[in-house]
């Protein structure tokens, strides 16, 4: 099985990739938060350039639904030296949807139809796609996988929930089963995978959100991928859940934002933000976050941190 650490915006960029690729691995493609802009931003073009995703395989992910803002992003990918990129229909984001790009272009199909007929017609690079089932329905799905089947994709990743499910409520597999009848591309499973266990607590059948759920019931996925999970244990993959690992982890992510970003407030907000979900990985999580989240300056937050790590040493 292989494992792809999921676009996550503003958390999975580039400082993010290197600190976790150093101290954990265990993943063999990480997708950058989605590039969207015609022309990309220093701090976009920042996130791919080969230099800062050195012994990774990255694939730059794009959210467009007009095919000269997607073909002008995978140029610039492809002058980075980048093989491939991938194609966000995927993201459930009210912002995202309302605007017809991401899960929201699901609900276009005639138009993402001569979207997909342009780029994959002139782009330079490999296209993975990453989907949703479809916007209100399930029997969507049928419509789209017919479109998708058309095209010589380099792999299909599947979350599947509709785009008015968000993230709420069980997946449903059967539509992922339907597209490995249909689809002659790999497939990657993505949605609720939050443990590699492969038994359930008693010995018995695997729970829901397991690694062994997901064998049992979709064993034709060739790679998962995992987003959340990662960020609320990031030994997620490899089993190494030391305070030791998490916290050079944990330093190299700060010092790294420190030096990415102006002034004491963007880097709290940054390292805030991976806290709610980073917070997890401790006993009484909820307790240490709110620590966490009342410092006002680096200073007072080196030190709600070294509380949180030294009472769980202690506990």
């Amino acid at each position: 099985m292989k494992y792809y650490l999921a676009p996550m915006e503003g958390l999975t960029t580039y400082n993010f990739r290197r600190a976790y690729h150093k101290y954990y691995g265990g993943v063999d493609k990480y997708f950058t938060p989605f590039l969207a802009v015609r022309n990309l931003s220093s701090r976009e073009r920042a996130d791919i350039l080969p230099e800062h995703n050195e012994g990774m395989r990255v694939v730059p992910q794009i959210l467009a639904n007009r095919a000269d803002v997607f073909l002008n992003i995978a140029g610039e990918a492809a002058a980075y030296g980048y093989p491939s990129v991938n194609l966000n229909l995927g993201c459930p984001s009210g912002t995202v949807a309302a605007r017809g790009r991401g899960a929201g272009f699901l609900k276009f199909p005639e138009e993402l139809e001569r979207f997909l007929d342009e780029i994959f017609d002139k782009c330079p690079l490999r296209i993975s796609v990453k989907t949703r089932i479809g916007a209100e329905n399930v029997e969507e799905w049928e419509r789209l996988l017919e479109l998708f089947g058309r095209y010589p994709m380099e792999e299909l990743i599947i979350h599947p929930r509709l785009l008015q499910e968000g993230y709420g409520g069980r997946v449903h597999p059967e539509a992922f089963e339907a597209a490995a009848g249909r689809m002659k591309v790999p497939l990657c499973y993505n949605g609720d995978l939050i443990s590699l266990e492969t038994v359930g607590p008693d010995g018995g059948e695997a729970e829901y959100g397991t690694m062994g759920w997901l064998t049992s019931r979709l064993p034709e996925a060739d790679a998962v991928m995992v987003g959340r999970g990662i960020l609320r244990r990031p030994g997620f993959l490899t089993g190494d859940f030391s305070l030791v690992t998490l916290r050079a982890f944990h330093d190299e992510l700060l010092e790294g934002y420190i030096r990415i970003m102006s002034g004491d407030t963007n880097t709290l907000f940054k390292m805030k933000d991976l806290w709610t979900f980073m917070g997890e990985s401790f006993d009484n999580g909820e307790k240490h976050l709110k620590k966490i989240k009342k410092s006002k300056s680096l200073w007072e937050y080196r030190i709600a941190v070294d509380t949180v790590f030294r009472e769980q040493e202690q506990g």
